[in-house]
């Protein structure tokens, strides 16, 4: 295990591990305990009461974060005629087509998201190994696969963030900035939390929401109630 800077140990032991906070002072606890010298992102880790490894319980979406995430994200596009020059007026950094492949598949990750047009499936599909194990994949489920790319870059840039479970039924997501207002970031976490709510699988029984943990950017996680 990584030894922990006296910093990190100093923020660490005003944090009771076993207490569940009201989100709102968790929140603030999240701020005050950020050790980073930049402007860190605060996350959410949001435990599941499903069961991963069932195709109708492994859940996969995204959201508009009402109060956006803080960070401006490269955006690359899979495109032809038309919709290249709508996503670049839309705000895209990169726009191509099958030239992309070879460009990517020689190195170049100059980019934070992607978007493509169903009919660029084909091509982007052979980048899966590339893509897929940093999470940059396009898919339908988080409208990165469309033809409507206005709005896809759009949501990217005013604070879209993607999650999916993982194999411990945990959802993880940025909800913000650590400069961020308690206020703000409560918007935001609230907005993760309908998504989620509304996304529930009805063979899933049980307590859904059973557990969340705030933290910033190498900052201690801080337990919360379930509800803000």
């Amino acid at each position: 295990m990584a030894k922990r800077g006296k910093q990190y140990k100093e923020k660490a032991e005003k944090v009771d591990p076993e207490k569940a906070y009201e989100v709102g002072e968790g929140l603030q606890i999240v701020k005050d305990s950020s050790t980073c010298k930049f402007d860190a992102s605060v996350d959410v880790a949001v435990k599941l009461g499903v069961d991963p490894r069932k195709a109708d319980q492994n859940i996969r979406g995204s959201v508009v974060l009402p109060k956006g995430t803080g960070k401006k994200f490269r955006v690359l596009v899979f495109a032809k005629g038309e919709k290249q020059k709508e996503a670049l007026d839309a705000g895209a950094d990169t726009v191509g087509a099958d030239e992309l492949l070879e460009k990517i598949q020689g190195g170049w990750m100059e980019f934070d998201r992607v978007v493509a047009t169903p009919d660029m499936m084909g091509v982007v599909g052979r980048l899966g190994k590339v893509l897929g194990p940093r999470g940059l994949m396009p898919n339908p489920k988080t409208g990165t696969v469309t033809f409507d790319v206005k709005q896809a870059v759009e949501q990217i840039q005013a604070g879209k963030v993607d999650f999916r479970v993982d194999k411990g039924a945990i959802i993880h997501a940025s909800i913000g900035k650590v400069s961020f207002s308690v206020e703000d970031l409560k918007e935001n976490l609230n907005a993760v939390l309908d998504a989620l709510v509304r996304m529930k699988p009805s063979s899933s029984k049980g307590h859904y929401i059973k557990g969340l943990s705030l933290s910033s950017t190498m900052g201690p996680g801080v337990k919360a109630i379930q509800a803000p």
